[in-house]
């Protein structure tokens, strides 16, 4: 599918960005492959270690249209993974959050249509369902911009959709980095927020392979969730440190104690397949899709009247034993 395709990635320096374009090499021929990032340390090491002639690295911010244009130009498919993310941060500095997010979503729909990209999936977070902090209501608005974009296309070929997921195992903003930091200082104790508190959990590659399976499956439109694993922080402090105390801090200013990624709100529009979920559009396009068949032939169903898929009371619950081996196969490189 991605074979002699042109793939450009915004924010394609961090975590995502790395392992997609290793992904990508190993089971692909891309024609091009575009980094599009503010970072010019970080495209400088990423060149050392992605140096193929079909890489390019171009410095630029999704604040930027006219970059984003530029760079967007001959461009089949796109995934927006540039974002502000840290939420205390995001508290603390909200116009920023809101011009990368939100008017940085807004620059890469303008710019994919002005190109006639082909297909453009923007990458969300937990955080955006029912959002109780800036970061994740500027993740459900940059949803629903993309979502609803679908409607801005006219005659274009171009199809928006969303990707959501919970916490990546091992990524720069996990908690097991932290965690790992503290051990190799010598603490006596973990800090947990809530020992009830629950969190989904999913690998990097995990994330990637279900972004580039989702670009076969996508009319436009859905925002599809995957169905992922749940355990308790109390679960991963174990794991990490099995014997070793933890200590009660209390949930933080813009923490869920569980998180949800299709809404009791949305569970009329949710429909249910084999390994994931797909959340329709609220709104009526101009062109209709049967979104309970996707374009790779998968069949899904309506969830019950009042379904929600949180992290507090999904059915897969990850024991010591499974989470040890799911950060095992988050740490592989």
């Amino acid at each position: 599918m991605l074979s002699n395709k042109s793939i450009l990635i915004t924010g394609g320096t961090g975590s995502f960005g790395k392992r997609f374009v290793k992904a990508i090499f190993a089971r692909y021929q891309p024609k091009k492959v575009i980094i599009y990032s503010r970072d010019e340390l970080k495209q400088y090491e990423m060149a050392q270690a992605f140096d193929k002639p079909q890489m390019r690295y171009f410095i630029g911010d999704v604040r930027d249209l006219p970059r984003l244009k530029q760079a967007m130009d001959g461009v089949d498919y796109v995934i927006h993974a540039a974002a502000l993310k840290h939420v205390p941060v995001a508290e603390y500095n909200p116009m920023e959050c809101i011009k990368t997010n939100i008017y940085g979503a807004e620059n890469v729909i303008h710019a994919a249509i002005a190109a006639g990209v082909g297909k453009v999936i923007a990458l969300s977070t937990d955080k955006a369902a029912n959002p109780i902090n800036l970061y994740g209501a500027t993740k459900l608005a940059s949803d629903k911009l993309f979502v609803a974009a679908n409607n801005m296309v006219g005659d274009r070929q171009t199809r928006f959709s969303v990707v959501r997921y919970g916490n990546v195992i091992c990524s720069r903003g996990s908690v097991i980095p932290y965690f790992q930091k503290l051990l190799e200082e010598g603490a006596s104790e973990l800090p947990v927020t809530d020992e009830r508190m629950t969190r989904f959990w999913i690998t990097l590659q995990q994330g990637v392979d279900f972004v580039i399976k989702n670009f076969e499956r996508m009319h436009g439109g859905e925002i599809f969730v995957p169905k992922i694993p749940s355990a308790t922080i109390a679960t991963l402090a174990h794991v990490m440190a099995p014997g070793l105390p933890t200590r009660v801090i209390g949930i933080r200013p813009g923490e869920k104690l569980h998180e949800v990624m299709c809404p009791l709100d949305d569970s009329h529009l949710t429909l249910e397949f084999h390994d994931h979920f797909v959340i329709k559009p609220s709104i009526a396009f101009t062109t209709s899709s049967d979104y309970k068949r996707n374009n790779i032939g998968e069949t899904g169903a309506t969830v019950a009247s009042g379904f929600e898929y949180s992290s507090g009371t999904n059915p897969e619950v990850l024991d010591a034993d499974g989470l040890k081996r799911l950060i095992a196969l988050g740490a592989q490189a």
